[in-house]
Order: C-alpha cells, then sequence, then structure tokens
C-alpha cells in the first residue's frame, strides 16, 4: 500500500512511500482509507521538532489524524461490518492510567503519556489501509458520504460548545449572542454548532473576499471584519470560541464579552508569537465580570458522536463547500501548500 510519511521535524522528508499492507489483529478493524483532511498540526509535525513523535524504534511515521474511511473486515461482535463508513479517534488514554484516562477522557489526560495517531508515538490514518480497535471507531452516517472527513475537527468544536455550556450554566450564562473569531474550518464548524443552538452568531474573519464571508452568511450568522464592525454591532457576546490562536484577537474578544461570559479558546499561537497583554484590563475584565476563559484541546468518544450528529442535521451541500481543494495521495504534498481560497484540503488517499 501506499502511504504519506515523514520524519517529524524535517520539512524535506516528506514523502510517497510503499509500505507492506497492515495485518489487524484479531480485535481490530482493517479499514480502506479513503480521505484525511490537512491542518495545522500535520504542518506542525513536519515543519517543528518536538511537534511530533514517530512509533518508537522509528524515524519516520505515517502522518494525518483526520480520518475517513471504510472497513475492509472486522471482528465479530464488533458492531462493525465490511461496507461501514468510519472515523478513527486521534488520541489513546495512557497505559497507567491517570485517573482522566480511566474514565474515558482522555482529552483531558493529567500525565501526559497519551499518544496520538499521527501525531504523537503512533501511524497516522494518511495510509490506503489502516487498523483500529473497534472502541476508537466511529461509525458514520452512510448518508453523510466523504464530509464524515470533518467529523474530527467538528469534535473539536463540540467539545468547545460542551465546556462553554456546562461552565455558563456555573455562572448563570443564559447565552443569545455568540462570537466566533476566525473562519477557517474549525471557525465555519464553531459556527455552524452555534446556529444549530439557536444562538445569534457572529463571527470575525478578516478576509472580505472568497469562500469564508459567504459561508458565513448562508448559515444566517454575520460576518465581521473588523472589531469596529463588532463594536458598531453593539454585540456584548455571551460566548466566545476563540480559533484564531492570535493574541491580540483573543484580547480584543475578552474585552467586548457580556458579564458572565465564557470564552473558550481553540487556537494555537506558537511559542514564537508575542504580543502585548493589557494585564490590568484582562485582569479587571475576568474578576469584575465574572467571565470564564477555558483553553480546549483535541476530544473525547462522545465529542465525536456529538460531531457525527451535528454534521448530519446540517445541510449537507453547505459542508460540501467547506472541501475546497482535494489532492491526489500521489501528489499529497502539494495539500501542504496554502492557497488564499483553501477552507479545508483534503487527500484522496485511492488517488
Amino acid at each position: 500500500m501506499r502511504a504519506a510519511t515523514v520524519i517529524p521535524g524535517r520539512p524535506d522528508s516528506a514523502g510517497l512511500d510503499e509500505l507492506p499492507d497492515p495485518e489487524p489483529a484479531e480485535d481490530e478493524l482493517l479499514v480502506a482509507g479513503l480521505l484525511v483532511g490537512v491542518c495545522g498540526t500535520d504542518l506542525d509535525v513536519l515543519h517543528h521538532p518536538g511537534a511530533g513523535e514517530p512509533p518508537a524504534g522509528r524515524e519516520r511515521m505515517v502522518l494525518f489524524h483526520e480520518s475517513f474511511g471504510r472497513v475492509v473486515s472486522a471482528p465479530p461482535d464488533s458492531g462493525f461490518t465490511a461496507g461501514d463508513l468510519v472515523t478513527g479517534v486521534v488520541r489513546r488514554p495512557d497505559p497507567v492510567p491517570c485517573p482522566s484516562c480511566a474514565r474515558g477522557r482522555w482529552d483531558l489526560c493529567r500525565n501526559g503519556r497519551y499518544t496520538e495517531r499521527g501525531i504523537r508515538g503512533l501511524d497516522g490514518f494518511g495510509a490506503q489501509l489502516w487498523t483500529v480497535e473497534p472502541r476508537f471507531a466511529l461509525k458514520l452516517d452512510p448518508a453523510l458520504g466523504e464530509l464524515g472527513v470533518l467529523t474530527e475537527p467538528c469534535s473539536v468544536i463540540a467539545k468547545a460548545w460542551e465546556q462553554a455550556e456546562q461552565l455558563g450554566r456555573v455562572i448563570g450564562n443564559e447565552p443569545r449572542v455568540a462570537l466566533v473569531t476566525g473562519a477557517g474550518p474549525i471557525g465555519l464548524l464553531a459556527t455552524l454548532l452555534g446556529v444549530q443552538r439557536g444562538l445569534d452568531v457572529h463571527v470575525l474573519e478578516r478576509a472580505t473576499d472568497g469562500p469564508k464571508p459567504d459561508l458565513v452568511r448562508q448559515l444566517g450568522a454575520t460576518h465581521h471584519d473588523s472589531f469596529d464592525s463588532v463594536d458598531s454591532a453593539h454585540l456584548d457576546p455571551d460566548v466566545v470560541i476563540e480559533c484564531t490562536g492570535a493574541g491580540e484577537v483573543l484580547f480584543g474578544a475578552l474585552r467586548r464579552t457580556a458579564r458572565n461570559a465564557v470564552m473558550v479558546l481553540t487556537g494555537i499561537s506558537g511559542e514564537a508569537a508575542h504580543v502585548t497583554v493589557p494585564g490590568g484590563a484582562v485582569n479587571d475584565e475576568l474578576v469584575l465580570e465574572n467571565d470564564l476563559l477555558v483553553g480546549s484541546v483535541n476530544a473525547a468518544f462522545h465529542h465525536y458522536r456529538q460531531a457525527a450528529e451535528a454534521l448530519a442535521a446540517a445541510d449537507h451541500e453547505w459542508l460540501r463547500q467547506l472541501i475546497t481543494r482535494r489532492v491526489p495521495l500521489g501528489r499529497w504534498t502539494e495539500a501542504l501548500e496554502r492557497r488564499p481560497d483553501d477552507v479545508k484540503v483534503v487527500v484522496d488517499l485511492q488517488g
């Protein structure tokens, strides 16, 4: 089989390898990989030493963690049969396990000994065949078809919304208005889930042309290209889902929230990013207005279920517009090139 492989931290190492077909263990599914999604984490694994880790004893690893495939074979009584469409869970609990991993919340691992497909210690899903234990696979609605490749990024946002709602109940937050910062794939999916909750959703995205503003408007949300536009709308959002990782956006949004607001951070800034922080103003905002600020990464299995349900309930024509570029496996490194009109780029593993 063919696979997209890299040496973590070595941009010149990205290549297409011929690997032996995997032999599933008795308790594993064998899956034909159909699509993988490309995200910033994949670029980090390739470009930044320490961002990725190959399996023990290996230099190269199979890349990609956003998966979509079709079951080739499944163990009896596994709940899966040949032909099922599936996505694989990214993170695996640590072997100890810590208290969080022991209760199925490996997304909240406390001792850091978890592993992740295509990121840390495990091969990813960027291969024409892959194996997975049934408890780390989710069967998808056949009607979703290839849109199932959006399940993993949507699971991250499902978790972010769950945190916003759970924490909001603690401080009496009854959300009406939501602000999403950024209209990349994560931001657009955050917008979708906010609209599905019946909220008045506003999206801060500096792009004024290309597909992103139109995708926001198609959902019935409002597009803003600057904080001046946000201010003129007198929003006072009750919930902010921050999807850019840009410090100036984060602090700008925080200073414009309503009382008892919840802000969930899903973007990564990187160690090299620096921004002047208005520390006193931020402190006063959080303390005097009872605001909550929380970071969120990865997802537990139930968030994958929530994501799959949200995608199944969405307008599939709208979802198809998120996938703006499809690259065959034979030229998969082209998928790593950022282009102005990209939203979600996918790699066709059978192409």
